[in-house]
């Protein structure tokens, strides 16, 4: 097996199970995310990395986050200078009260290798920015 695949199957095996739109789910007592797919569900939302930087990072726990994709490099994981460019802190967008990690895999992965459970990251609240249509 090669290492895109070895990468692939591990992250893959980070969460269990799959509801109806493809979203593979965690059980009980999950290693890391709370979910892991692929793709945003939420809106565009046009933000530069400068705009990103505006954002105070606040500690959120990993196993709340959802990832926005299912595979990573792991020869990108494992390099020395994998988290050094970019910036310091991940990117997460609060919709619909889920917390979904767009930027930062790496970051959240390396703080999980190093038995963290909670990390800095800039959250982006479209909940607040978008707020929900009334019902008709």
């Amino acid at each position: 097996m090669d290492r895109r695949r070895r990468a692939r199957t591990a992250v893959d095996r980070l969460a269990c199970g799959r509801d109806s739109r493809g979203t593979v789910r965690t059980e009980v007592g999950s290693l890391i995310f709370k979910a892991v797919r692929e793709g945003r569900p939420y809106p565009e939302h046009g933000m530069s990395t400068k705009d990103w930087a505006m954002i105070p990072p606040r500690q959120i726990r990993l196993d709340t986050l959802v990832t926005t994709k299912r595979e990573l490099a792991l020869d990108a994981l494992l390099a020395d200078d994998s988290t050094f460019y970019g910036d310091l802190f991940p990117h997460a967008v609060l919709w619909h009260g889920e917390m979904y990690l767009e930027d930062g895999l790496h970051r959240a992965l390396r703080a999980a290798l190093q038995q963290r459970t909670v990390i800095h990251v800039r959250v982006l609240d479209l909940d607040a920015l978008m707020p929900a249509e009334p019902a008709r």
